[in-house]
């Protein structure tokens, strides 16, 4: 008899006999042995996992005679069985689709299914890779599988089941099968060496079960060749198992992550030139450093026990020394940059530059910092309007009044709190603009954390009211007081309020009067603001529907009633102009404004006058107008932006 290959000499013959399927064949038993046999199964899932061979077994279990019904496990001794193991059963009939894949053939597939079965019980119909049947087969296949005669049964066996009409897959059974696992293969190789007689070490079998990637068929395949390729009675061996697949040892991937952990671009590229000189497939080397810095990942997370590693135990221990020697983070960005650069040898030339460009991008991924990080070293009030920048005072003020070294002088102190998390920044930032600003030029403290926001808030209050009582012995003294000495201060940091409590100053404090919010600006100022900015953006319609209303202010809302109805208001009044004249309001008043506008306005309201809107509208050059808006300003001092060229809107719609 002739040579037969392993993965062929060992195919299961009965459900038992099946590894890793255990889902499969334990429902298909129970339904064999309840008697609930449907008349279409689809199986589907990776290459050589057992698909044909579940099929068969399934056949030969529905035709087997040693018993008048079914059998959940074929004896495999009977005529049917040995026919069906064989391949030639009249009434079990594989068909190729790949070739048998027309209309045409389907026809003749319904004419043959018509008559009752030779011998048998059933007659089968085994379609192997059932997906490339086309669409207009499927169509005619379609009323017979939906109503087949009591004695068909089809059997679909695909590796891409979403390529097969859903009309189909709803006619029939799915079963979806799994990959096998590391594990499993490992014990099928180790059983099948020990039954040929044949020496390997467990190493070898690992490096078997990982180039088998899941199927039973591709490990036994690539065991039958490094049989093949050993001297008889000698130990196949890891090495010889790496030389007939291409791969490389998972030593060799530690050291590459040591030396990108090291930061040594050269060694990088020394490991990888031998790698390349000794014939090492670039596309193939990514593809196992993809899968080792994957499991580095899983190691690192769930840590080098855990289920989720398919993988040796020596294996484990590299993977979890890599893992232990980078952060979560770092291996992540290792991953990622790993898939890339497998993604770009897939399509590009020169396979060895981008293997080569993308292990140097895990050297330099290292040196990146945080984004969190980078943000929480810059101060709170950086670029801000209201930040606690503060300058300190000049000599000359010092001189025109001494008596002033309690509190403002402590201002400029050089000691600056640690620089606070961008989330904290962002917490206090939203609490400085929920408070109404007070008239006396109080500046809102800002804190570190939430727990501390009372005390600092607290002392802040108090070191403005000192600042006020001073300026009001100075005028009664009639001493003078330069303007930058009487110009409101800023207060908030940690070292302004520790000093303000250990040191209280001996001066009566001023009681601090909230002003009311809406003293602070009038309607005709907003008035002017927004339909200068409407006017700016070119909403002349809306300007002048807005100019020709009632405006009132009541605290925080202002309340514009134009005569036009609710319908024309949400036409007219849509997000962007809302947008713009909330902004434009807030910031003619200094605080926050909510516009609102309604129906209802006294159609006699005579419009304002364009003073109103001469006074807050920008004056001076496009040029000046630009250099002082606060953005620019911002990106100035923070990116060291330039202004090069200006473009005036403004002038250019007046000219038109």
């Amino acid at each position: 008899m002739s040579y037969q290959v392993l993965a062929r000499k060992y195919r299961p013959q009965k459900f038992s006999e099946v590894i890793g399927q255990d889902h499969v064949t334990r429902t298909l038993k129970n339904a064999i042995e309840q008697q609930r046999i449907a008349h279409g199964y689809i199986f589907s899932g990776h290459r050589g996992i057992g698909k044909t061979t579940i099929a068969r077994i399934l056949a030969m279990a529905l035709n087997c005679r040693k018993n008048d019904r079914p059998n959940p496990e074929p004896c495999g001794e009977c005529e049917s069985c040995t026919e069906i193991r064989a391949g030639g059963a009249v009434d079990v009939i594989e068909i190729d689709a790949a070739t048998n894949r027309g209309i045409d053939e389907i026809r003749e597939l319904r004419e043959a299914a018509r008559y009752r079965p030779a011998r048998d019980r059933y007659k089968i119909y085994i379609l192997d890779e059932a997906h490339q049947i086309t669409d207009a087969a499927f169509n005619a296949l379609l009323k017979t599988l939906e109503e087949p005669p009591p004695h068909i049964i089809f059997m679909m066996a695909t590796t891409q089941p979403e390529d097969i009409p859903q009309t189909i897959r709803s006619r029939c059974q799915h079963f979806s099968f799994h990959a096998v696992r590391f594990d499993d293969i490992v014990g099928q190789l180790k059983a099948i060496a020990k039954h040929e007689k044949i020496a390997v070490e467990d190493d070898a079998v690992a490096v078997l079960a990982e180039a088998g990637d899941g199927s039973m068929r591709d490990a036994l395949s690539i065991m039958d060749q490094a049989i093949a390729g050993n001297a008889v009675s000698a130990t196949i061996t890891a090495e010889q198992v790496r030389g007939l697949v291409g791969s490389v040892s998972s030593e060799i991937l530690e050291s590459l992550m040591n030396s990108v952990g090291k930061s040594s671009s050269q060694e990088v590229l020394q490991l990888i030139d031998k790698l390349v000189t000794e014939g090492q497939s670039p596309m193939h080397f990514v593809k196992q450093l993809v899968r080792f810095l994957r499991n580095a990942v899983v190691a690192r997370v769930a840590g080098a026990d855990s289920q989720l590693l398919q993988i040796s135990q020596d294996e484990r221990a590299r993977v979890q020394r890599v893992a232990n020697q980078f952060a979560e983070e770092d291996l992540t960005r290792f991953l990622n940059i790993a898939l890339r650069t497998h993604d770009d040898l897939g399509y590009k030339q020169e396979q060895r530059f981008h293997l080569e460009l993308g292990i140097l991008k895990m050297v330099h991924a290292q040196r990146m910092l945080p984004l969190e990080e980078l943000l929480s070293q810059q101060p709170i009030g950086s670029g801000g309007s209201r930040s606690t920048q503060t300058a300190a005072p000049s000599t000359s003020t010092r001189a025109a009044a001494p008596e002033r070294t309690s509190v403002p002088e402590r201002v400029a102190s050089p000691s600056t709190p640690s620089a606070p998390s961008p989330f904290e920044s962002d917490r206090a930032r939203k609490g400085r603009s929920s408070v109404p600003e007070m008239s006396g030029g109080v500046v809102t403290a800002l804190t570190e954390s939430s727990a501390k926001s009372t005390a600092i808030a607290t002392a802040a209050a108090v070191a403005t009211a000192i600042a006020i009582a001073d300026a009001a012995d100075t005028n009664k003294q009639g001493s003078h007081v330069s303007s930058a000495e009487s110009a409101p201060r800023t207060w908030g940091t940690r070292t302004d309020v520790e000093n303000a409590e250990a040191k209280p100053s001996t001066r009566q404090i001023a009681p601090i009067v909230e002003s009311d919010p809406s003293a602070d600006v009038g309607t005709d100022q907003l008035r002017g603001a927004v339909i200068g900015a409407l006017e700016d953006a070119g909403q002349g319609m809306l300007a002048n529907m807005l100019d020709s209303s009632e405006w009132s202010l009541e605290g925080a809302d202002l309340t514009i009633k134009v005569v036009q109805s609710a319908v024309m208001i949400d036409m007219s009044f849509g997000a962007e102009p809302k947008k713009m004249v909330n902004a434009a309001a807030t910031k003619s008043a200094g605080r926050p404004i909510r516009v609102k506008v309604v129906s209802g306005g006294n159609p006699n309201a005579a419009p304002s006058q364009p003073a109103h809107r001469g006074t807050s509208r920008p004056s001076g050059s496009a040029r000046s107008r630009a250099a002082e808006d606060p953005m620019v300003k911002y990106m100035q001092e923070k990116f060291g932006a330039e202004i090069r060229t200006v473009i005036d809107q403004q002038s250019k719609d007046q000219k038109d």
